[in-house]
């Protein structure tokens, strides 16, 4: 798979759609043990959901984490320092894949990134390690590789020779499968999936989303090769409009998520 290059504009087109994932795992996540929690956002992105965290937890010292400079950045400008009860928002650079805390966590948290992460199952143990007692281990993450927008993708990409730089179905498990995986590390689980129908508007919406988010491998890949950027998204663009026909009050798209929330004994 082709590492991203990232475009923060483009990312928060669909904000509002994006974010409410986060806020429903957020309902989910227990009262946090420490009075000053210390919280790890991993895969902060732009900070826009990280920002939510303070509004939950005003005293928290809270830390994004991000790969992509052009995020972080972003994260940086709009939503660094204190937060209004005494607390600190700050984002730092670090790969999820190999990030290990350093010091016990109130919280460790995940907003769509883990997708991103093959084998990140493997990384849960050492991440509930990193908890302090009594502390949550959540993350969601897309569940919708099988959907049309990706299973096309992949189609065209492939036809083009470009099909190792997209995920694939097996990028993330299923809610079952995270609940055994957490509560074999001793952790009281709750696991749940949702299908979200979101209801986009604008011209060929759905081609929009994915611009920000599962299309930035490929488009990567044909950064330097217009001609061919284009002619992908050319039949891109047609396949889905197919797939994903506008009505009369906007298209929607069906986006399932699954959501896993793991406390760690106290």
């Amino acid at each position: 798979m082709t590492t991203p290059a990232w475009d923060p504009a483009q990312y928060l087109r669909h904000a509002d759609h994006r974010a409410r994932p986060f806020t429903d795992l957020l309902a989910r996540v227990p009262d946090l043990p420490g009075a000053e929690p210390l919280i790890a956002d991993l895969g902060c992105g732009p900070g826009n959901v990280t920002a939510l965290l303070a509004a939950r937890w005003p005293t928290a010292r809270i830390t994004g984490y991000d790969n992509s400079a052009a995020m972080l950045d972003k994260a940086r400008a709009d939503h660094a320092g204190p937060t209004a009860g005494g607390g600190s928002l700050d984002f730092s650079h670090a790969d999820v894949r190999t990030w290990t805390p350093a010091q016990p966590y109130d919280l460790i948290i995940s907003n769509a990134t883990l997708q991103w992460v093959p084998g990140h199952v493997e990384r849960f143990g050492a991440w509930v390690d990193g908890l302090a007692p009594g502390g949550t281990f959540a993350f969601q993450v897309p569940g919708n590789f099988d959907s049309p927008s990706h299973r096309l993708m992949r189609e065209l990409a492939g036809a083009v020779g470009l099909a190792d730089t997209l995920r694939h179905e097996d990028a993330v498990r299923a809610p079952e499968a995270y609940l055994a995986e957490l509560a074999d590390l001793g952790c009281t689980v709750d696991a749940w999936e949702t299908t979200y129908v979101h209801l986009l508007q604008g011209e060929d919406p759905v081609l929009d989303w994915v611009k920000g988010t599962g299309l930035r491998p490929l488009l990567t890949a044909l950064a330097d090769d217009p001609p061919a950027r284009e002619e992908f998204l050319t039949a891109y663009r047609a396949a889905l409009r197919q797939a994903y026909p506008a009505g009369p009050h906007g298209t929607p798209f069906p986006f399932r998520r699954v959501f896993a929330v793991a406390r760690k004994q106290s």
